[in-house]
């Protein structure tokens, strides 16, 4: 890679192999709930939680009419009205997810999986029985296409962060190596927004600067964007654009080591990373509640989805955000913050409850329920205040024991008892 100039960083004078894998489902839901089904070959297919919900999925035959993850289901079927519409089957999902993971690790020990369609593969010590990065791409995909019938697609690189990208490049069904010579002239030409990690509130701060590709990015002075970004996200950026990422591929310890090691990106977490990092999710409930014990539950079942990205991504926060929205579609937002900050699903949740018996809502019916929390922080350096009497051992390495458990055997393993019962959206 050639030095970079006009306020780049001076490349890592010896970067690795190009050995970090991306690999990435295809439309991982529809494609699993339709590889059995002969009728739905080459038919839009959109899975989705229902007419109130949101897209989960959608085959690239819907993709094509504007079907995209995340858009209301509503829109959607206006979108693409011959699409077939199916409910997910969560069970089934982790299934395929954990014959994949087990072909993964049996091409190398160091796996992370980031959710269930989706992986980082550190195969650097791979190489001498396998071959190189495209050989072990190819390998991967083969066997995935022929034990699971679905397809997913392959980046190659030195980092995760540009794997990521390539990756991205690459689908569907495809595969795109980038040796280490190459990420600059690689990365330079693209849209600063396929930056991993990079969101649209980010991409709308960098274009009041006009700043639209990876390469303008890179080649403005690093103060001015950690000016427009934060100090910590805006040097992650900079570094980003010219291929710099220390981050190793968390899996079973590898050859890979960190010394600086940024957290994952927000845009794992499910938001827009920027200045003000946070991570939430929400639920739509199928028909309109006024039950205080189904909201509860759902607002636990939120809480252990959000605390469990938080622990993966490493990060903790101290400001806590319940959303609610009601039949009549008005929204209203609680916030509290806490005196430190945890990723520990109990600590959240005793803050989540606070603060929504605090609404006094008084039996109203609800649409919507969703919980967030903010003013991310890394968790290594973060020293945590023990209290008198407490045990040194407890919730937090509890949720540490879920979160291994639901990584080998899918989110349904381990789960809090009260959400067993019924009241589940």
């Amino acid at each position: 890679m050639s030095a970079p100039t006009a306020g780049g960083p001076a490349p890592p004078p010896d970067r690795v192999p190009t050995t970090v894998l991306h690999v990435d489902m295809d439309a991982f839901y529809a494609a699993v709930a339709t590889r059995d089904d002969p009728s739905l070959q080459g038919v839009p297919v959109i899975v989705g939680g229902g007419h109130r919900g949101v897209v989960l999925s959608a085959s690239y035959e819907a993709r094509r009419s504007g079907v995209r993850s995340g858009i209301p289901m509503t829109r959607a079927r206006r979108l693409c009205p011959e699409a077939e519409v199916l409910r997910p089957d969560y069970a089934l999902y982790s299934a395929v997810s954990r014959s994949v993971l087990e072909i993964f690790g049996q091409v190398t020990p160091v796996v992370q999986p980031l959710s269930l369609d989706e992986a980082f593969l550190d195969v650097q010590g791979s190489v001498r029985l396998l071959g190189g990065p495209a050989e072990i791409g190819a390998l991967v995909r083969a066997r995935v296409h022929d034990e699971q019938g679905i397809t997913c697609s392959v980046g190659a690189a030195d980092t995760i962060g540009v794997a990521k990208v390539a990756s991205k490049r690459a689908k569907p069904d495809g595969q795109l190596v980038v040796p280490a010579a190459d990420v600059v002239g690689f990365l330079h030409p693209l849209p600063v927004g396929e930056l991993w990690g990079v969101g649209d509130k980010t991409v709308a701060q960098l274009e009041r600067l006009g700043l639209r590709t990876v390469g303008d990015v890179a080649h403005t002075p690093r103060s001015t964007v950690q000016r427009a970004l934060g100090r910590a996200f805006g040097a992650q950026v900079h570094d980003l654009a010219w291929g710099i990422d220390d981050r190793l591929v968390a899996g079973g310890g590898g050859p890979r080591a960190s010394q600086r090691g940024f957290p994952l990106p927000a845009g794992v977490l499910g938001s827009d990373p920027g200045p003000d990092r946070s991570v939430g999710a929400d639920e739509t409930f199928g028909r309109d509640t006024d039950d205080p014990q189904v909201l509860l539950r759902e607002l636990l079942r939120l809480t252990a989805k959000v605390t469990a990205r938080m622990r993966a991504a490493e990060v903790v926060g101290r400001t806590v955000t319940v959303k609610v929205r009601f039949a009549d579609f008005t929204t209203i937002t609680r916030t509290r913050t806490r005196s430190e900050p945890t990723d520990v699903t109990h600590e959240v949740y005793d803050t989540v409850r606070q603060v929504f018996a605090g609404l006094g809502l008084q039996r109203a019916r609800v649409r919507l329920v969703g919980v967030r929390v903010e003013n991310l922080q890394p968790r290594r350096g973060v020293t945590r205040q023990l209290v008198l009497g407490e045990r040194p051992q407890g919730w937090a390495e509890a949720d540490r024991a879920v979160d291994r458990a639901a990584t080998r055997f899918g989110d349904a393993a381990v789960r809090p008892a009260s959400l067993l019962g019924p009241g589940r959206p």
